[in-house]
């Protein structure tokens, strides 16, 4: 008796082990012909992804408005749009299915928006803002030369 509980406890720590590695490690992941990691989304999900990246985009192009334009407060309100602030509302089944790389890139690119809007406001140095932003930009050039994203077949 004693050993049926421990094989069907080491069964389900595999299965668990197995779970947390394709959820939390891998996510919904396969290959690609171009070598980069293809994300599996819905067309929901993965339109929900590319409406992001747009906003970072366009954060982007008004940061460097405002830098060219010494206008701070400019860089601090794009800075702040795609801060943690845009996470809000990201389903929890979305998180699931993106690799553990892709984890990190995304929440880290949000927390340097939100470094540089908090900077650009109390400090207002242009050259900093840009500075910050080039750093920023080495997020998204990692994260555009590692993943793609495809739909799912459903």
């Amino acid at each position: 008796m004693n050993k049926i509980c421990s094989v069907i406890i080491a069964l389900l720590l595999l299965v668990i082990a197995g779970g947390v590695y394709k959820f939390i490690f891998q996510g919904s992941t396969s290959g690609s012909t171009d070598g980069r990691i293809a994300i599996v989304l819905d067309a929901g999900e993965r339109d929900l992804v590319l409406v992001e990246m747009r906003q970072f985009l366009e954060s982007v192009q008004k940061i460097t408005t405002g830098i060219a334009g010494d206008d701070m407060e400019l860089v601090a309100e794009y800075a702040r749009k795609s801060g943690k602030a845009a996470t809000v509302g990201m389903p929890g089944t979305l998180m699931g299915k993106l690799p553990l790389g892709f984890k990190k890139l995304g929440p880290g690119t949000h927390k340097q928006f939100d470094q540089l809007a908090l900077d650009a406001e109390q400090l207002g140095d242009g050259d900093h803002a840009l500075s910050q932003l080039s750093t920023l930009m080495q997020n998204c050039v990692a994260c555009h030369a590692a993943y793609r994203f495809t739909v799912s077949d459903e």
